[in-house]
């Protein structure tokens, strides 16, 4: 009998700072779409975000580390911190489909992304070989084309409005927002004493 492959969802971003909004998008990945894993891809340099100053590679990780520890389908991963910059979801593909040959990986981006998803290195490549779960994201019709079918779900997972640059811009402001975000990544970040100069 043939093996199953492990089916698993890369979730790639800066993650500057991970917060329940990923975590709850991915979870819920799990528990309503046909994912066994999904691995939160810490990314170094994202190429549409060039000027953006991030905190060290690192420190990124660990948060996201912590956040992940607690629910064993979730996976904070390094992978692209050893491949050149800036990094390309396309190179990141081949590579992880290469080292883990019993992992059938399945991109999730959001509906931003996708919106410019022809501006991407390879975006034929990464249909032809890989699935892709778009998430909806505000401000941003969600309409998958009859053409792509098959290759590409939209997954209507809960709407959260929260993103990592206004927790940034609130701890710079002195706002608590302990809620914000998993409660390892605030004690992190208060300890660290993490984006208070933005």
């Amino acid at each position: 009998m043939e093996k199953a492959f492990i089916k698993t969802g890369i979730f790639g971003g800066t993650f500057n700072p991970v917060h329940i909004g990923h975590l709850a998008l991915a979870n819920y990945l799990c528990e309503y779409e046909d994912l066994d894993e999904v691995w939160f891809l810490v990314t170094p340099q994202n190429p549409f975000k060039k000027d953006v100053r991030l905190l060290d590679d690192r420190i990124r990780l660990e948060m996201v580390e912590a956040a992940t520890r607690g629910y064993p389908r979730f996976r904070a991963s390094d992978f692209e911190f050893g491949l050149p910059r800036p990094s390309y979801t396309v190179d990141t593909l081949r590579k992880l489909s290469e080292t883990y040959p019993e992992r059938e990986f399945t991109l999730i981006i959001g509906a931003d992304n996708w919106a410019k998803f022809d501006e991407w290195r390879s975006p034929e490549e990464i249909l032809r070989k890989y699935q892709i779960m778009v998430y909806p994201r505000s401000g941003y019709d969600l309409h998958i084309p009859d053409t792509v079918q098959g290759h590409v779900k939209a997954v209507q997972t809960p709407l959260l409005e929260i993103s990592s640059t206004f927790i940034r811009r609130a701890i710079t402001e002195g706002k608590d927002i302990r809620y914000f975000v998993h409660p390892e990544v605030y004690r992190i970040i208060r300890e660290k004493k993490l984006y208070i100069s933005e």
